[in-house]
């Protein structure tokens, strides 16, 4: 229910690469740039130099000339697009303050936790269309998406601010569009939020013991740990990616199962442990594109623990091996013959992106293959959680 990224992206930043920077890159050099004041210029680069209080290397300074094109340009309406999302590649124009604040958030990642509700109501086997149901749904997605998923990312951003000068200076805290005080203020304030609406969730569907506030609690703890020392769970390559797995994952399943059936059993929840390797799978494409500013920084990623080479290889076995592992489980411990077939038939396009994007450049077109292939990953999910469901429902009628 809680998602912390290094970054889509989360995420470890939010995906998506420079569309903006690059568009402006491969202009024509017969086409005529705006003209840019001497003051300007001196403005521009003295942000580069106050953000980087430590003298760390910045890709910006690295390649001076294609990060200025896209600010001199204005901003295309890619990069403003990007911004709202909290992708790489948004505009760093001054902005109103709410687009900046829903930028920390980044929308982007949300959709992974929504989506994964969704699969733990298919779970429960209980959930049907009622006008209340799909408004319990709905606000258990607001509560993973919006608040809890914001409040990680806020916070990753407030912990990451050096290496975002970095490797995503644009970004809102090392850019100087927000203060480190309003950072706190606002992920604070998302906390609160989520945790209330979790309680919320709980008297609405009864519980004696109010179990979705608990995990809420439990995540929004995995997830400040994860950015925050001492322990700062990213620094570990392992460890880090694999809280990360399981936030994308795991925890909105559980809060989505256990808002229509309370019938969350221990067989069913280490399958969406399992199914959270794959999340690790996705959360080391996430750190290729990181490696430079983890490297100079010292954190530990699987891509600079093994080198890119090993990384990748990493990267795509536990993917494609957790999934079948996954099949296999639903084929012979639920006796789901058909939905096991779907999963593993939704794993070839996985494997043909991934030797067509991946395996060849994995920092160049991470957000290729992350696009062309993760659809058929969540909808592998939905399949087992389908296949959860039918499984209960026989329970429930006896039929097992």
């Amino acid at each position: 229910m809680v998602v912390v990224t290094r970054g889509v992206a989360g995420q470890r930043k939010g995906v998506g690469p420079s569309a903006s920077l690059a568009a402006a890159s491969s202009k024509p050099k017969s086409q005529k740039r705006p003209a840019v004041s001497l003051r300007s210029r001196w403005c521009r680069h003295a942000r580069r130099a106050s953000l980087n209080p430590l003298g760390l290397r910045t890709r910006a300074a690295q390649d001076d000339e294609q990060a200025t094109s896209g600010v001199e340009d204005g901003g295309s309406d890619g990069g403003n697009i990007k911004q709202l999302l909290g992708m790489k590649g948004a505009s760093v124009e001054k902005e109103d303050k709410w687009k900046v604040r829903l930028q920390l958030m980044k929308p982007v990642t949300w959709v992974p936790l929504i989506w994964g509700v969704a699969c733990g109501a298919a779970a429960s086997g209980m959930y049907t269309w009622t006008p209340e149901n799909v408004a319990k749904a709905l606000l258990c997605m607001t509560m993973s998406g919006p608040f809890l998923t914001g409040y990680t990312q806020v916070m990753n951003d407030y912990y990451d601010r050096e290496i975002d000068a970095i490797n995503e200076p644009y970004r809102p805290i090392p850019s100087g569009l927000i203060s480190e005080t309003e950072a706190v203020a606002q992920f604070v304030l998302l906390l609160a939020g989520g945790l209330g609406i979790a309680y919320v969730l709980d008297g609405w569907a009864g519980h004696e013991t109010p179990v979705i506030f608990y995990e809420a609690i439990f995540g929004s703890f995995i997830s400040y740990i994860y950015s925050a020392p001492p322990l700062k769970l990213k620094q570990s390559g392992w460890y880090g990616s694999y809280a990360l797995g399981a936030s994308y994952i795991a925890l909105p399943w559980w809060a989505g199962q256990l808002l229509f059936g309370n019938n969350l059993t221990w067989d069913v929840a280490l399958l969406t442990v399992l199914y959270s390797l794959a999340g690790l799978g996705i959360a080391i494409v996430n750190d290729f594109k990181s490696i430079e500013g983890d490297r100079e920084l010292g954190l530990k990623s699987l891509p600079v623990e093994f080198g890119i080479d090993v990384a990748k290889w990493i990267t795509v076995g536990t993917i494609d091996l957790t999934q079948l592992a996954v099949a296999a489980y639903v084929y012979q411990g639920l006796g789901e013959r058909w939905y096991s077939i779907a999963i593993q038939l939704l794993v070839i396009p996985q494997v043909f992106f991934q030797f067509k994007y991946f395996i060849p450049d994995p920092v160049k077109n991470d957000v290729k293959y992350q696009g062309a292939a993760q659809p058929f990953l969540v909808l592998g999910i939905l399949m087992t959680g389908l296949a959860v469901g039918h499984h209960n429902q026989l329970l429930a009628a006896g039929g097992l």
